[in-house]
Formats: C-alpha cells, structure tokens, sequence
C-alpha cells in the first residue's frame, strides 16, 4: 500500500500509518486472496486488466474491526518511464447499504415469484432497477 487517503480511513476503519508499506490483505477477504493476487500478478506482468476502462468491479472488502462490507472501484494503472507498470490507482466506494437492499429486494421477488406472482416488467428490463418492479398477483 502506497498511499492511503482520509476517505479510506473512514470506509476502511485502518489509519494510513498502520497500512502504508504494507499488502492489501488486511482489506481482502481471505477467500479471495489467492484469486486477487492471481489477478494482481497476471496484471503486473502484462499491464493490461479487464478493469481500466473504467468497468466498476464490485467486491466484498474488511474493515478493521472484521467486518465484511461491499465495495465498488475502478482502477487506473499507470505506467513508469519504462512502459512497465508503475502505479494502481483504485477509486473505492461503500456499496453496502445498497447491496442489502439489493439482496432483499430479490429475496422477496423470489417470494413473490415462487407464490405464483408474475412481473409486469421483465428483468431485463429492470436488472439494476430493482425497486421499479410491479407485481400483478
């Protein structure tokens, strides 16, 4: 970790003192890890990820006192003057509180829709959109 700004400090409950110099595990869940650093070194070596062209990626992440919240963030990779890899730059936000509503929202159109309910909008329609769904039953 390069650098570590105030707004990471309150998502991620870790001062920058105790984190700058040190790996990005203390925020990737253990799960994750091998997956993460996989993609990291795959990256490393050839500058390229399916996620700088400001794609969002939405992950779990930790916070310093354990607990696992949902974070999105692009990422920016910024070459040295040898063409290689210098710098990642990652702009992360708490989603967390949508993510719940989210997640409760397509547990109740599974209710909904195993007590025979039908949409009048298709999911397609309304894939991010979950609030705007009808129901006729």
């Amino acid at each position: 970790m390069r650098y570590w700004n105030g707004a990471a400090e309150r998502v991620f409950g870790f001062r920058a003192a105790d984190v700058l110099g040190g790996s990005m595990d203390f925020i990737i869940p253990e799960r994750l890890r091998a997956r993460h650093w996989a993609a990291w070194e795959a990256t490393m070596k050839t500058g390229m990820t399916r996620y700088g062209a400001g794609q969002l990626l939405a992950v779990p992440a930790l916070r310093s006192d354990g607990e696992q919240i949902s974070i999105e963030f692009s990422i920016q990779l910024i070459e040295g003057s040898d063409d290689r890899v210098a710098w990642v730059v990652a702009v992360i936000r708490d989603v967390t509180e949508r993510y719940v509503r989210e997640k409760a929202l397509r547990t109740q159109l599974k209710v909904l829709a195993a007590e025979g309910g039908r949409p009048i909008v298709g999911p397609d329609s309304c894939r991010r959109y979950f609030s705007e769904w009808r129901f006729v039953v």
